[in-house]
């Protein structure tokens, strides 16, 4: 029965390898692959110099650093209140939490569009009328900023409630208060050095998300990575194809090393304990 085990384990995880691994080679074959002129890496050796690359990337990153942030300066009070103080309310935070994966990205940019339009339409004679130009700025669109906060509630609240739950927070608390500390003191200096795995997966997951979102971006107008490379599709293929790869590859590293830090410090944890 244990070798039968083993070997559908094994047969899986062969299914797997194959499911993943197979279009990306197809992908990078087609990167390097010129008809006519042979295997080639020219795809690759083009992307820095390739128009609109180096800004969408950049226009990326900073929407991604900004959605970490507001997230989590969101979603950590949050989620320890009501760990300590309405432990009955986690599954209606959780629902609510979790709304973002149940409603369709369409649905969410039409109500987005609707929401703007209130501007032009009965704002234009008062002072929000500025704050709605200004969070559709093109050099840095907050609104997509708070779009991906919405869209990242799910990841970022899982990945939080996983680490509160191996950590007893109200003991860390209680402690941190007897000796004479305030709550934004032991929120900082108790609980949260306690939570940097948990925080770390928030801020990649939040990262993918921000990386890889294209539809709330292309229907708003704007033009971050994943726009750009949809653009460039059109006219430069392989090109496409290949800043793509280099995306996923380099994700899957991100990946790895954030596990194997979260390996490295379960292992130093466990040789004090």
């Amino acid at each position: 029965m244990a070798r039968r085990l083993t070997l559908w384990r094994w047969v899986v995880l062969g299914l797997a390898a194959l499911y993943f691994l197979v279009p990306l080679a197809a992908s990078v074959i087609f990167t390097v692959d010129v008809p006519g002129h042979g295997v080639t890496f020219d795809a690759y050796s083009r992307i820095l110099s390739t128009e609109g690359f180096v800004s969408s990337l950049l226009l990326s990153l900073e929407l991604a650093v900004a959605t970490i942030a507001v997230v989590l300066l969101l979603m950590v009070p949050a989620v320890v209140a009501l760990r300590l103080g309405a432990p009955r309310l986690r599954p209606v935070v959780e629902v609510v939490c979790s709304l973002p994966l149940v409603v369709p990205p369409i649905a969410f940019v039409a109500g987005i569009v609707n929401v703007l339009k209130w501007g032009p339409e009965h704002l234009s004679r008062t002072p929000l009328f500025q704050t709605f130009t200004a969070i559709q700025d093109e050099d840095f669109p907050v609104v997509l900023v708070l779009a991906y906060v919405v869209m990242a509630l799910p990841f970022v609240y899982r990945a939080l409630d996983a680490g509160l739950r191996a950590v007893d927070v109200r003991t860390l608390v209680e402690a941190a208060r007897s000796c004479g500390a305030g709550w934004p003191q032991a929120l900082l200096r108790a609980v949260l050095p306690n939570l940097r795995g948990a925080l770390m997966n928030a801020a990649f997951l939040t990262l993918a998300l921000v990386l890889g979102e294209f539809t709330v971006a292309q229907l708003l107008g704007f033009r971050p990575f994943a726009v750009w490379i949809y653009n460039i599709g059109g006219s430069q293929a392989q090109m496409s194809v290949a800043v793509s790869v280099l995306s996923l590859l380099v994700t899957w590293a991100l990946l790895l090393a954030l596990a194997g830090a979260g390996g490295g410090r379960a292992r130093t944890a466990s040789s004090r304990g």
